[in-house]
C-alpha cells in the first residue's frame, strides 16, 4: 500500500482515559498519521463516524454510558458496506473477552499498557486491508457507472433509430408526424390507466410509432392507390405486420422487442377475423390490443389528402361500436373512461392547418 494514502487514512479514537487517548495520538502522529479523531464520549460515536468516515477504529471496552460491545453493535446496525476495522483497546486477555469481542465485529486487539511497535503494526496492517478493500469497492461502483452509461447511450441510439424508420414509414404512407405524435401519446395514455407501470409506459410511447414501419415494404402502386384497393391489393397491404415484424427482428432490447409486437399485431382484432395471425381475444398481446384502438381513433379523426375527418364524436361512437368485435372491450372502456384526456392530447397536437 503506498505509504502516503496509508498516512492520509482518518482513524477515529475512542476511551473514555484522555491519557490513553493522548499517548495513542502521540504514538501515531509519531508515525506521520494525519488525521486523528479522537473521543472520550462513547455516545458522540456514531455522530463521529459519519462526519469523518474513519478508516480505521480504536476502540475501549471498559467504558461509561456505552461500553465497546454497544458501540460495536451501533456501528454495525449501519450497515454500512465499508465499515472499517475495528481493534479493541483493552487490559483484559481472557479467551471469553476476546471470542466476545470478536464475535461484536472486532478484527484485532491491542493490549493495554500500548506496546508501541504492536500497536503501529497492527495499524498499519489493517489499514493497508481495508484502504485495498474500499479501492475495489470505488472501482467496482466506477465500472457499474460506466456500463450504466454505455448502456444510457445504447438505449439513447436504439430510441433514435426508432423514430427515423417512424418517420421514413410516414413519408411513405402519406401520415403526418402528428398522427404518430397522438397516436403513441393515446397509445402511452392508455396502457398508464391499464396497470403499467412507468417505463412500460415509456417503451410504449417510444415503440408504438413503429406500429406501420412495414409499410415501408409496399409497392407504391398498392400503398399510394388513391382509390379503393381490390382483393389482391388488400392481400399485399396485409403482409405490413409481417414485414415490419421482419425489420424489427434481431434485436433483445425491449423497446425494438416491444415495436416488434405492435408491428405484428395492431391489426389483428378480438374476435379473431383480423391479420395477419388471425389471434383472438387475450391471445394478442395487450400492445397490440391498445395501439389498435389508439391508431383506428386517430385516422378517423384526422383527415387526410385521399378523405375528410371524421367529426370526433363519430370516431368515438366507432370504437365504442367495435367494443368486443375490432376491440378488446377493457381497453375501449379504459378508452371511454379517460376520453378527455385523450381529446386533451388530440387538441395540443393537432395539424397545423386545422
Amino acid at each position: 500500500m503506498n505509504e502516503s494514502l496509508r498516512r492520509q487514512a482518518r482513524i477515529l479514537l475512542i476511551d473514555d482515559e484522555p491519557a490513553n487517548l493522548k499517548l495513542l495520538a502521540k504514538m501515531l502522529a509519531s508515525q506521520h498519521y494525519e488525521h486523528l479523531v479522537t473521543l472520550q464520549d462513547s455516545r458522540q460515536v456514531i455522530g463521529a463516524y459519519h462526519a469523518n468516515r474513519p478508516d480505521l477504529i480504536l476502540l475501549d471496552i471498559n467504558m461509561p454510558h456505552l461500553d465497546g460491545y454497544q458501540v460495536m453493535a451501533q456501528l454495525q446496525a449501519l450497515n454500512d458496506p465499508l465499515l472499517p476495522p475495528i481493534v479493541i483497546l483493552t487490559a483484559q486477555h481472557g479467551r471469553e473477552t476476546l471470542l466476545k469481542a470478536l464475535a461484536a465485529g472486532a478484527r484485532d486487539f491491542i493490549g493495554k499498557p500500548f506496546d508501541m511497535a504492536e500497536l503501529l503494526m497492527r495499524v498499519s496492517n489493517l489499514l493497508d486491508a481495508h484502504l485495498a478493500h474500499r479501492m475495489l469497492h470505488d472501482q467496482k461502483g466506477l465500472l457499474e457507472e460506466m456500463v450504466r452509461q454505455r448502456t444510457d447511450e445504447l438505449n439513447q441510439t436504439r430510441l433514435q433509430v426508432v423514430r427515423r424508420l417512424g418517420r421514413a414509414a410516414e413519408y411513405r404512407d402519406n401520415e403526418t408526424g402528428y398522427h404518430i405524435l397522438r397516436m403513441s401519446k393515446y397509445s402511452a395514455l392508455l396502457a398508464q390507466h391499464l396497470g403499467w407501470g412507468e417505463a412500460a409506459c415509456d417503451l410504449m410511447l417510444n415503440a408504438s410509432p413503429m406500429h406501420d414501419i412495414g409499410k415501408i415494404g409496399i409497392p407504391d402502386a398498392v400503398l399510394l392507390k388513391p382509390g379503393r384497393l381490390d382483393e389482391n391489393e388488400m392481400a399485399v397491404i396485409r403482409t405490413h405486420p409481417e414485414i415490419g415484424a421482419s425489420l424489427l427482428a434481431g434485436d433483445n432490447s425491449e423497446l425494438l422487442r416491444m415495436a416488434q409486437t405492435i408491428a405484428r399485431t395492431h391489426h389483428e382484432k378480438w374476435d379473431g377475423s383480423g391479420y395477419p395471425a388471425g389471434l383472438a381475444g387475450p391471445g394478442i398481446p395487450q400492445a397490440g390490443r391498445i395501439v389498435a384502438v389508439a391508431d383506428v381513433f386517430d385516422a378517423l379523426s384526422s383527415s387526410r389528402p385521399y378523405k375528410r375527418a371524421w367529426k370526433v364524436e363519430d370516431a368515438v361512437a366507432h370504437v365504442i361500436d367495435k367494443s368486443g368485435s375490432h376491440f378488446d372491450p377493457n381497453v375501449v372502456r379504459c378508452f371511454q373512461e379517460h376520453l378527455p384526456e385523450i381529446l386533451a392530447i388530440g387538441n395540443e397536437h393537432r395539424e397545423p392547418h386545422v
